[in-house]
C-alpha cells in the first residue's frame, strides 16, 4: 500500500503541470485567433503603404460588418496597407473627418503618398477591398 499512496503523490505535480500547461497553450490559441484591432491614430496616411480609413459610427450596424471585411482583407494583403479607423466622437476620429469632408460609413483608400483616390460608403466586401488597394499598382 505505501507503493501505492508514493505513486499517487508524485502524479499530483504531473497532473497540475498538464493542467497548466493546457491553459497556457489555450490562452495563446485564443489570442492568437482574436483579430487585431485598428489604429484610430491617422500618421500611417502618406507613409508609403496605401491606406484604408473606415468612418466608425457604433450607432449603426453596418460599422461591425464593415470592420470584419476589413480584417479579412487585412488577413489577405498583409502589412503593406493601413487598415485605420475613424471613430465619430473621438478627437482624432473627428479630425479626420473633418479634413476630408467623411461621412458615417464611408470607406475611403488613400495612395502610399496620402492623396485620397477612392471613398464609398460601407458595406465593401474583403474581396472589394483588396481589388481597390490592387488598383493602386
Amino acid at each position: 500500500m505505501g507503493t501505492s499512496n508514493s505513486n499517487t503523490t508524485r502524479r499530483k505535480p504531473l497532473v497540475g503541470l498538464g493542467i497548466v500547461a493546457a491553459i497556457i497553450v489555450l490562452i495563446a490559441v485564443v489570442f492568437s485567433v482574436l483579430p487585431k484591432g485598428f489604429k484610430t491614430s491617422h500618421e500611417d496616411i502618406g507613409s508609403g503603404i496605401s491606406a484604408v480609413v473606415f468612418v466608425y459610427d457604433p450607432n449603426l450596424a453596418v460599422s461591425n460588418s464593415q470592420t470584419e471585411q476589413m480584417n479579412e482583407a487585412r488577413g489577405a494583403l498583409g502589412d503593406d496597407v493601413a487598415f485605420l479607423i475613424a471613430r465619430i466622437g473621438t478627437p482624432e476620429g473627428d479630425q479626420f473627418i473633418g479634413k476630408y469632408q467623411a461621412r458615417p460609413a464611408e470607406v475611403l483608400l488613400f495612395e502610399p503618398v496620402g492623396k485620397l483616390v477612392k471613398r464609398q460608403y460601407a458595406l465593401k466586401s474583403a474581396t472589394e477591398l483588396v481589388q481597390w488597394v490592387n488598383s493602386l499598382n
